[in-house]
C-alpha cells in the first residue's frame, strides 16, 4: 500500500509540475510573446512593460508595382543615330537673334501599343525649360534633336538628350543646332496615354 500511495503522490507532482509550467508558459505568452512579436496586447502588459515596442509590422511589398518596372534595359547603342554621321549643317554658326520667348502646354494622345513624336523648331544656342506628365502610366521616351537639312536623307541624323522609361520628366535644353528638338513617346500598354507638355523659352510650334 506504501508503494501505491508513494507512486499516486509521484504522478500527482508531475501533474502539478506540468500544470504548472502550461500555466507559466501561458502567462509569459500573454504577457511578453504576443505584444513583442505579433503586436497581440489582450492583457495590456505589452504597453506597461514595453514588450510591444519590440514589435516591428511586415510591411508587404507591392510584387505588381516592382514588377511593372522591369522593362528593358536601355543600352548606350539606343542612344541617337548609329552610323550616321552628324551633318556639317551641326556646325552652322548660330543666329544674331533667337526666337521670341513664349510659354505653351499642349496634350499629346499616345495610341496603344503605338509611338509617335511631338517636336518643336529651335536655333543654335536657343534655350527651352519642359516638363511633361501622364496620370501614372510608364512611357519609353526619347528626348533628341535633329539637324535642320537643306536635302535631309532618308536615314536622318538624330541625337539623343535623355532615354528612359517614366511617367513624368522635366528639365531644360541648350539646343546645340538648329533644327527639330522633342520627344517619341512610346505606349507599352492596351490603352491610349495623355501626356500633358509644358514648354517655356526660345522655340517656335509647328503648325
Amino acid at each position: 500500500m506504501k508503494t501505491n500511495n508513494q507512486s499516486l503522490n509521484d504522478k500527482i507532482k508531475i501533474l502539478k509540475s506540468i500544470f504548472l509550467a502550461f500555466f507559466i508558459g501561458m502567462i509569459v505568452l500573454l504577457v511578453a510573446v504576443l505584444p513583442a512579436e505579433y503586436g497581440i496586447d489582450l492583457l495590456g502588459t505589452g504597453k506597461l512593460f514595453g514588450f510591444n515596442k519590440l514589435y516591428k509590422k511586415e510591411v508587404k511589398t507591392n510584387k505588381s508595382s516592382t514588377s511593372s518596372l522591369n522593362f528593358k534595359k536601355i543600352k548606350i547603342d539606343d542612344v541617337g543615330s548609329i552610323d550616321i554621321l552628324k551633318p556639317i549643317e551641326a556646325n552652322n554658326p548660330a543666329p544674331k537673334e533667337q526666337f521670341s520667348e513664349r510659354e505653351d502646354s499642349i496634350k499629346v494622345i499616345v495610341p496603344a501599343k503605338k509611338g509617335i513624336e511631338y517636336k518643336v523648331k529651335m536655333l543654335k544656342y536657343g534655350s527651352m525649360k519642359y516638363e511633361w506628365s501622364t496620370a501614372k502610366q510608364i512611357l519609353f521616351t526619347d528626348f533628341h534633336g535633329e539637324v535642320k537639312q537643306e536635302n535631309p536623307p532618308k536615314d536622318v541624323f538624330y541625337e539623343s538628350y535623355t532615354v528612359a522609361y517614366s511617367n513624368n520628366m522635366g528639365g531644360t535644353l541648350t539646343a546645340p543646332f538648329e533644327g527639330k528638338h522633342g520627344w517619341y513617346f512610346k505606349n507599352l500598354i492596351d490603352d491610349d496615354i495623355i501626356v500633358v507638355i509644358k514648354i517655356k523659352g526660345q522655340y517656335e510650334l509647328f503648325n
